[in-house]
């Protein structure tokens, strides 16, 4: 069973939003920290963002800071990440996972993942 499920993928013109969500499934994360990776065709993953269990603290990659936003409500069990001014290079299947730790999530891999939801940012 697949512990997290993502949804809220698709496509969109570039410039536009999209918000992805991430609910566990058959178990809760409510005091894991929980976020977002990505990899484009022919990449390697890429760490996006991270949100601590409390949604105290977030962290985000270079790339993507000051357009997506990573958020979590505790009593839906869900994160969500909103992207805006989405770009063409935005383009990936994106991933969410959850770990006991928030820490160097742009250096390792997360214990739990989802199977992915597909962005495609058309130019």
């Amino acid at each position: 069973q697949v512990p997290l499920v993502e949804s809220g993928g698709g496509l969109v013109q570039a410039g536009g939003s999209l918000r992805l969500s991430c609910a566990p499934s058959g178990r809760t994360f409510s005091t894991y920290a929980m976020g977002w990776f990505r990899q484009a065709p022919g990449k390697e993953l890429e760490f996006v963002a991270v949100i601590t269990w409390t949604g105290g603290s977030t962290h985000y990659a270079g790339s993507v800071k000051g357009r997506f936003t990573i958020s979590r409500d505790n009593a839906k069990n869900t994160v969500y990440l909103q992207m805006n001014s989405l770009k063409p290079e935005d383009t990936a299947t994106y991933y969410c996972a959850a770990d006991s730790s928030p820490a160097d999530w742009n250096k390792r891999t997360p214990d739990y993942w989802g199977q992915g939801t597909q962005v495609t940012v058309s130019s």
